[in-house]
């Protein structure tokens, strides 16, 4: 069989168990048996699959029709014109979550710009929280994008951590992101000062002689982002069967309704932000009335609601008064 028929064969398997986007499906799928570029793919189609390739391949195929997510079977996905690791131990990465990194790097540097400082475009002297780190994705495309800034990333599975370790030595960042296995910020007074260090050449806010560090109480934040659980799990039933039984329900679902997990995030980001410290959160795609109430109080100040490309309430974000 060559590239063209396999890929023909490919598409008509997954169309015919209606697979979404089965083009694109059976293409990943064909260059991941194969472990060819898609440049070949479409540059020699009349190339001959080996037995071993043609195998491999329309095992992935049927794998896939009986519901896998095409990213457990290739172990990657694409984020932030970055390539991530994707085990069934991490929630897979969504384009809308770029809107989360979008709308952290655009707050950081319109607070510089309220207080007449010039933008720390490398993150210098920035600490930054990841909550609910997942695969990393969030971590490390921020510190792609901020070299200098310190990161500390949070999850409650150790499984989920050896991944986003994995993708931050992957993109050469994991000299400035230190893992911690906690819930929420619960274990962060008792490690902060082990696992707060200063990036070479920068000092970090966070490790500042007169930081509460050295007193081992928590630390202090100039931005916490998190991408929470936000489906509710009475949407179970009704979620794609890649999704509900292929992704961690532990990163899928924020309670019954999907939004009991906002309260505590922010009540205890409010403790972890240094004043003016920023809180960015990715929204569900009907949480946002539940979310909102939840910042309004003295305690957080110029409160802004980003859409998606649908139009759908994505991001919020607040300004630690």
């Amino acid at each position: 069989m060559d590239f063209r028929s396999a890929l023909k064969h490919g598409i008509a398997q997954l169309r015919a168990a209606r697979i979404a986007s089965d083009t694109l499906a059976a293409e990943l799928l064909l260059l991941h048996a194969t472990q060819r570029e898609r440049t070949f793919l479409y540059s020699h189609p009349e190339a001959e699959l080996t037995a071993d390739e043609a195998n491999a391949y329309q095992t992935f195929l049927d794998r896939r029709i009986s519901g896998v997510p095409v990213q457990h079977l290739t172990r990657k996905q694409e984020f932030w014109s970055l390539t991530f690791e994707v085990t069934p131990d991490v929630l897979i990465p969504r384009p809308e979550t770029e809107h989360l990194i979008e709308v952290a790097l655009d707050r950081l540097a319109l607070r510089e710009l309220r207080a007449g400082r010039a933008n720390k475009n490398d993150g210098a002297g920035l600490a930054i929280a990841d909550v609910g780190t997942g695969s990393g994705c969030i971590a490390v495309a921020l510190a792609k994008e901020l070299p200098q800034a310190q990161f500390i990333a949070l999850d409650v599975s150790p499984a989920a951590l050896a991944v986003a370790k994995r993708n931050a030595e992957k993109h050469a960042v994991s000299n400035s992101i230190n893992f911690v296995a906690s819930n929420l910020f619960d274990q962060l007074a008792t490690v902060a000062a082990r696992y707060i260090v200063p990036t070479p050449g920068a000092m970090s806010a966070a490790v500042n002689p007169q930081s509460p560090v050295t007193n081992n109480q928590p630390p202090l934040f100039d931005l916490i982002v998190s991408n929470p659980p936000y489906i509710g799990r009475r949407e179970a039933p009704s979620l794609a069967r890649e999704v509900r039984d292929h992704e961690p329900a532990l990163a899928l679902f924020g309670g019954e309704e999907g939004y009991e997990f906002y309260a505590g995030l922010i009540a205890q980001s409010a403790a972890h932000l240094k004043p003016g410290g920023l809180l960015v959160l990715e929204l569900g795609h009907n949480s946002l009335a539940a979310v909102q109430p939840l910042l309004d109080a003295p305690v957080w100040t110029n409160v802004g609601v980003t859409n998606d490309l649908a139009g759908i309430p994505r991001v919020i974000s607040a300004e630690r008064s």
